[in-house]
C-alpha cells in the first residue's frame, strides 16, 4: 500500500484522530481511506446517470469571508442553467449559509458541488442528490 502525506489543519487532524478512537478504527489512515472512498463513491453513482436530477446544496461560511460569499455569487452567474434557486441566510452572531437547489445531471450536479469544495474558507459543504425524472410518489416502498 502506497503512503501519502496530506496536509490539513491541525483542528482538523484533532477531529479526525478522535473520530477514529470514538468509532473504532486502527487509525487515521483507516478514516481517511474510508472517507475517500465514500467521497468518490458519491461521484460514481452509475444509477443516477442519464437521469434528471434534483440538488440542495448547503454551504456554511463566516460572514467576514466576504471572499465566500462573491465566489457562491460567481458559481451561481457561471452554472445558471443548473441553478434553479438561490438562497442567503444568516446563521448565529458570525455565520452565512448558502442554500443552491440545483436541477440538472449528475456530471453538472457533481461538478457545481466539487466548485463549492474547492472554495477556500467554506465551513461546511453538504449536499443530497434526488431522480425526478420518473418520481411516482404512489409506487414507492415505506
Amino acid at each position: 500500500m502506497a503512503v501519502v502525506s496530506v496536509s490539513m489543519p491541525d483542528e482538523l487532524l484533532e477531529r479526525l484522530d478522535q473520530f477514529a478512537d470514538e468509532h473504532g478504527y486502527t487509525g487515521r489512515s483507516e478514516v481517511v481511506r474510508e472517507a475517500s472512498r465514500n467521497l468518490l463513491g458519491e461521484f460514481e453513482d452509475t444509477r443516477l446517470e442519464d437521469r434528471e436530477l434534483m440538488g440542495i446544496v448547503t454551504v456554511l461560511f463566516d460572514y467576514e469571508t466576504t471572499s465566500v460569499e462573491e465566489r457562491m455569487m460567481h458559481l451561481r452567474h457561471e452554472h445558471e442553467d443548473l441553478v434553479a434557486s438561490n438562497f442567503h441566510s444568516h446563521v448565529g452572531d458570525h455565520y452565512c449559509m448558502e442554500l443552491f437547489v440545483l436541477e440538472g445531471q449528475l456530471e453538472d450536479i457533481s461538478t457545481f458541488v466539487g466548485k463549492i469544495r474547492a472554495t477556500k474558507d467554506a465551513l461546511t459543504v453538504d449536499y443530497s442528490v434526488i431522480p425526478v425524472d420518473s418520481f411516482d410518489p404512489i409506487s414507492q416502498d415505506n
